[in-house]
């Protein structure tokens, strides 16, 4: 098993990275959120690694932090979740996202994600939410005197707003579940979720 690679960046892409450690060139497969950290210019870099045996090929998987690769490795242990849709939950979402997701058992924003269907993600909720009960969240939502309910009427409110203003509402469900911080009135989310799309 190849747990991490350092190495020379000789090519990147948005789905993949090639980096040369020693001569030998590794075809790694990256999450989006992985892509976006590998700064403009960087050319030596450190992936914490996981690789997959089939019969047919030996795949890697990179990601830029360990905390993208341990769920990762709880994504793949799901039933019908394979490489392939963890890395496209990955690319969707922020790993701390995702754990509210879960906790907040937030169906909509995790049906969503490309590859991700109401029933896979009733599925999530159910089998991650044990498997995430130890997991921090680095900076969890401001919710004020009316709680999750007006956490959640709050951002249905500025999806709505999003969706008015021609955003499709994958697209602003996908930005307002990134937020780190989100904000206490349905017009500063707004503003924070345009900076998040721009």
């Amino acid at each position: 098993m190849i747990g991490r690679i350092s190495g020379q960046i000789l090519e990147k892409r948005l789905d993949f990275v090639l980096i040369d450690v020693s001569g030998v060139a590794y075809e790694i497969q990256i999450p989006h959120t992985t892509y976006y950290r590998l700064e403009p210019g960087t050319d030596a870099v450190t992936l914490h690694t996981h690789m997959v045996v089939r019969e047919d090929a030996q795949l890697l998987y990179g990601f830029y932090t360990q905390s993208e690769r341990a769920l990762f490795r709880a994504l793949i242990k799901v039933n019908k979740v394979g490489p392939k849709v963890a890395i496209a939950i990955l690319s969707s979402v922020e790993t701390s996202a995702f754990v509210r997701c879960v906790r907040d058992k937030d169906v909509k924003t995790l049906n969503a994600i490309p590859g991700v269907g109401r029933v896979m993600a009733e599925r999530l909720i159910v089998e991650m939410n044990s498997k995430l009960s130890e997991w921090e969240i680095e900076s969890g939502p401001v919710v004020t005197g009316g709680g999750a309910g007006e956490k959640n009427d709050l951002l249905a409110d500025a999806e709505s707003a999003l969706v008015g203003l021609g955003f499709k509402p994958q697209e602003a469900s996908l930005a307002l579940a990134q937020l780190s911080d989100p904000a206490e009135n349905v017009e500063a989310l707004i503003k924070q979720a345009l900076k998040a799309l721009a």
